[in-house]
């Protein structure tokens, strides 16, 4: 019989974490935007939009978030598998949850597992891709 070790889920505290300093990280680069913290499940643990951030930030932070979440990578490192001649051309469309392929959404890992991911819009993607790896960084996961 072998036992798997259990990893601790990310909780409210660490999505707490992450949004505080991913409004930091943001708030260095003068951008004014959205954070979603996902669960391993997909679910919204926590969610914060800067008063003067474009409204379709909250949606695009959620959207990349997902992405990252379910294919265990960073959106980043993604958008050339959608391109015509990608490996994942089709998939944008081929599901009922919308996926986003725009740099911004990274997945969070503890002790190596998948236990969540987090998403960022509001500013350029690159912009938004720093501000999600140092909120990461700055919470102490991965």
């Amino acid at each position: 019989m072998s036992t798997t070790p259990s990893v601790r889920p990310l909780t409210t505290p660490d999505a707490d974490a992450l949004m505080e300093a991913a409004r930091a990280a943001a708030a260095d680069l003068g951008v004014k935007g959205s954070v979603s913290v996902l669960d391993a499940g997909g679910h919204l643990l926590g969610f914060r939009r800067d008063d003067t951030a474009v409204l379709i930030s909250g949606e695009t932070s959620t959207r990349k978030a997902y992405t990252a979440l379910q294919l265990d990578a960073p959106t980043a490192d993604l958008v050339d598998a959608v391109r015509p001649d990608g490996l994942f051309h089709t998939l944008p469309t081929a599901l009922d949850r919308p996926l986003l392929f725009i740099a911004g959404g990274v997945p969070v890992h503890r002790d190596g597992r998948l236990i969540g991911a987090i998403g960022v819009g509001g500013g350029a993607p690159e912009q938004d891709d720093r501000i999600a790896r140092a909120a990461i960084e700055a919470a102490g996961l991965n």
